[in-house]
């Protein structure tokens, strides 16, 4: 028996047949994972493709929002609104310089907007009054008052409608310098990273604007116009300048002057907007934090009105229950 088995072990046929079964099992083994796909390739092809998918669906929100807040520097001309603008000269009265730039910080640009605020700074007043004697002395608000100070409110009330298209500009200013605010810093460390990799400042701006309008709009928008007025401006400056005006913003135009200058004395631009992105990043962390400081105070009125006494009545409760009920028997 034992001779029989080593027979058959010594047997070239035998031997030859081993060998090429572990040569298929050793194929197979190794070519297995190549079979399967590299499973580094189908992660990075699927992130690919998210990604895609969300930038086109940025795209299309940015479009939309674009196509509502009818900011464009195309606006229609309101005709009707112009001429009683222009047969006032409504212009010489009610604006100047600094008019011009709010409205500018609120995103109004264009003589559109400056005909439609003087237009409603006309009108409003006109409104109001009529809406404060029609309340006043048609429904018969402030009865028990005498006529003087039912005429004073009128007046007020006219005097309010004078400023409310002033408040509502300063309002949307405010919005648009505190969207801007939150994501500049990370602008700055964008436009960094594209400076730093050899882009142009033109295709640096371009190329921060498309990645900076999912986080604020505002922005987005005044890096596109900043970049066509790098191209059609005789002086780059000019078109720096014009962004920090816009703005309102300190940092913003610590960015603009530093720009200035790396045009003005080829100094490297890299190194001034780190130091700037840094200082940025500083002060929204210093402004969180002030907002977190400030929290305890603000929350000491809401505590004392409704949470104290909750907790005085779950605490007290059951003892005045149980004096009720000896009381009682």
């Amino acid at each position: 028996m034992t001779g029989s088995v080593v027979g058959i072990v010594t047997d070239p046929s035998f031997l030859l047949a081993v060998l090429v079964s572990v040569a298929v099992f050793a194929t197979l083994f190794t070519a297995l994972p190549a079979l399967s796909g590299n499973p580094l390739k189908t992660r990075m092809k699927a992130v690919a493709l998210e990604r895609d998918q969300l930038r086109a669906q940025q795209k299309a929100r940015l479009a939309s929002e674009a196509e509502r807040r009818r900011k464009g520097l195309r606006e229609q001309e309101s005709v009707g609104m112009r001429s009683i603008v222009e047969k006032l000269d409504l212009r010489r009265a009610l604006a100047d310089d600094a008019t011009v730039a709010k409205l500018r910080m609120a995103g109004y640009r264009g003589q559109n907007p400056l005909t439609k605020f003087l237009f409603f700074r006309l009108v409003l007043p006109f409104v109001f009054l009529a809406a404060a004697l029609v309340y006043v002395f048609g429904m018969g608000a402030f009865a028990d008052q005498p006529d003087l100070i039912r005429g004073v409110i009128c007046i007020i009330a006219a005097y309010a409608g004078f400023y409310v298209p002033v408040l509502y500009v300063s309002n949307k200013a405010t919005k648009r310098k505190q969207s801007i605010q939150r994501a500049w810093p990370d602008a700055l460390d964008l436009m960094l990273i594209c400076v730093e990799s050899g882009i142009s400042v033109e295709a640096a701006f371009r190329k921060v604007a498309e990645e900076i309008g999912s986080q604020s709009v505002e922005l987005a928008e005044e890096l596109v116009l900043t970049n066509a007025e790098l191209s059609f401006l005789p002086e780059r400056k000019q078109a720096y300048e014009n962004l920090a005006s816009r703005t309102g913003l300190e940092t913003v135009r610590s960015v603009s002057q530093a720009l200035i200058q790396a045009e003005r004395y080829g100094t490297p631009v890299a190194h001034a907007l780190r130091v700037l992105s840094a200082e940025s990043r500083e002060a929204r962390m210093t402004a969180a934090e002030k907002k977190a400081a400030a929290l305890p105070p603000k929350l000491t009125v809401p505590m004392i009105l409704f949470f104290l006494p909750v907790l005085f009545a779950v605490i007290l409760g059951p003892a005045g229950i149980q004096i009720s009920q000896q009381n009682i028997f």
